[in-house]
């Protein structure tokens, strides 16, 4: 890259409306984003950021497509990596290796073995999915993991369906409750290693985005709350959702964590987000 087209595009990024705009776009990956989910998101006046994202496009930090009458946003992801590479080759003298640091066995392994890791879930109502996910890793981690859940809209009542599930499958329920993710943003709070978020964006749900430094993947399972049915109709949607959740979580628990690079494991936490239902059915035929 150019000094010149590495000048265009940091002053592109120098706002941090559009930093955070173009990073959130950057998180959604291929999928993208459309116009009304990223303005809930960060929480900007839809035309403030339509001036935005222009300025975006015009630097080619941000390109658009249509999806029938939606447009959806992505970030340049080659333009993201060329940026980078132009960063750490010329910076400390071109010498990368210092600003890099050396490759010790500290800064390449992920996670060390005696630790017991902060897991965040999130999704909107905090209701069910996240409340199941949050109970299914405190078991299937076996000590590893301590969990937490929260919701950026919390409904304040944990969904009936989701206690007698849970209770018939021997978890305790005592402690649970739906409450919001300021709990966790507060001072004093547990610091979160892994934060995954559970609601649906294909529903056009608009999913917490999770500020700080943690690990974090979108794992996103359709809300059963929101399935209109009979009760024995809704039981089985709710098993179906736990189903999921359980599948995703069994795959994140037998991962090689302490052999994974932070790279490698933020793949394979994606990964594990773009199973689809048809992969988590075949998962729970093998498992049977």
């Amino acid at each position: 890259m150019k000094t010149r087209d590495a000048v265009t595009l940091l002053s592109a990024l120098a706002s941090e409306a559009r930093l955070d705009a173009w990073r959130l776009l950057l998180q959604s990956g291929p999928a993208g984003m459309i116009h009304g989910d990223l303005a809930a998101a960060l929480g900007m006046p839809k035309p403030t950021l339509s001036f935005h994202l222009r300025d975006l496009r015009v630097a080619g930090l941000v390109e658009s497509r249509k999806e029938g009458r939606t447009v959806v946003y992505t970030a340049n992801a080659m333009a993201a990596e060329a940026l980078a590479a132009f960063l750490v080759e010329t910076c400390c003298g071109n010498r990368p290796d210092l600003c890099l640091g050396p490759r010790t066995p500290e800064t390449v392994m992920t996670l060390a073995p005696d630790k017991v890791y902060n897991v965040l879930f999130l999704c909107t109502g905090n209701s069910a999915r996240s409340i199941m996910a949050e109970c299914i890793l405190q078991r299937e981690g076996q000590g590893r993991f301590r969990t937490f859940s929260a919701g950026s809209t919390p409904r304040g009542t944990v969904a009936p369906e989701v206690l007698a599930l849970l209770a018939r499958n021997n978890y305790p329920t005592g402690h649970l409750r739906s409450k919001s993710w300021d709990e966790f943003a507060r001072d004093g709070a547990p610091e979160m290693d892994f934060v995954f978020t559970v609601c649906d964006d294909a529903a056009g749900e608009v999913c917490p985005v999770w500020p700080g430094q943690p690990m974090t993947a979108h794992w996103g399972v359709p809300d059963p709350v929101a399935f209109v049915a009979d009760a024995k109709q809704r039981a089985l949607v709710f098993a179906d959702v736990y189903r999921m959740l359980a599948n995703r979580i069994s795959i994140f628990c037998a991962l090689p964590l302490r052999s994974l690079d932070k790279l490698s494991l933020q793949r394979r936490l994606d990964d594990i987000g773009r199973m689809d239902q048809t992969e988590d059915k075949a998962a729970n035929v093998g498992s049977a």
